[in-house]
């Protein structure tokens, strides 16, 4: 009885393992995109605040996002080989994305490959809308100065003491209205 309980333990640790190093690098990589975003000017970090109150708040969504996002671009590729396999047929398939002696290893590579390439796509998104969003902060500051922190407050304030100003005010900006 133990060692059914001690070998069904450990078929359950193993893939638990095997999934800690994916969930350790879309941490990593949510860090970094987290610190991107952070920027080193008082508006990119005012404008970063305002949209996370934290870094660890931006970690967590950052780190979902980066985690679906790679399952979507997995789920993609998949599809995206088996309709290139169907197409081609399985030899020239197999010869086109083996890299073993058999080549039985295609569509593993394939959808490797494909998946990496669409991952990188949504990461460059991603990089767009961090550099939108820095800009807009920026730009909402230099406003801010021009026109004065009340007449500001006044124009994006959208609650009871308006002191969400900024953050609408970046949020309009980089979303382009």
């Amino acid at each position: 009885m133990t060692t059914v309980t001690l070998a069904l333990i450990m078929s359950l640790a193993i893939p638990a393992a095997s999934g800690a190093k994916s969930g350790d690098d879309h941490h990593r990589a949510a860090q970094k995109q987290c610190k991107e975003e952070r920027g080193k000017s008082s508006a990119t970090r005012e404008a970063f605040k305002a949209k996370y109150h934290s870094m660890s708040r931006c970690v967590r969504r950052t780190e979902a996002d980066e985690e679906r996002e790679a399952k979507e671009a997995r789920k993609n590729a998949a599809q995206e080989c088996k309709d290139e396999r169907k197409a081609l047929g399985p030899d020239e398939f197999a010869e086109q994305y083996g890299t073993n002696n058999n080549k039985n290893n295609a569509f593993g590579k394939c959808v490797s490959a494909k998946a990496k390439e669409k991952k990188a796509e949504m990461d460059e998104e991603d990089a767009e809308k961090i550099a939108k969003r820095k800009h807009a902060a920026r730009g909402c500051a230099a406003e801010r100065k021009e026109i004065g922190d009340e007449e500001f407050a006044e124009k994006y304030g959208t609650n009871e003491n308006k002191k969400n100003a900024f953050g609408k005010c970046v949020s309009g900006t980089a979303r382009g209205q």
